[in-house]
């Protein structure tokens, strides 16, 4: 599993050291990124950031008196947004790991 890597010479403090440095930036970048679901032909527009909070909902007035069209519209917002928040997350987990391709070299 680790053939050519000599544990040795790795510091593990060092190595999570970087890891923490990498998911705080990582947690930073996603706050500036917005991923936008609309339902209904745009009866229903929800947003979050990329660390899935909700920032912005819409809704139609005229849903106001339809519960169950809302309740609807609303999932499959949601369930869109899920969807691109973990891509978004995949995404930077592979960039991530990406970052250590240089593991257990020293420079």
């Amino acid at each position: 599993m680790f053939d050519g890597i000599d544990l040795s010479k790795i510091n593990l403090n060092e190595v999570m050291g970087q890891v923490q440095e990498m998911a705080d930036k990582a947690k930073e970048e996603n706050a500036n990124k917005i991923f936008t679901s609309k339902a209904g032909g745009g009866m229903v527009e929800m947003s979050i950031n990329g660390n899935s909070e909700i920032i912005d909902l819409k809704i139609d007035n005229s849903l106001m008196e339809d519960k169950d069209s809302l309740q609807i519209l609303l999932i499959s917002c949601m369930n869109d947004l899920l969807k691109q928040s973990d891509e978004n997350k995949k995404s930077m987990a592979m960039n991530m790991m990406g970052g250590f391709g240089s593991f257990g070299q020293n420079s």
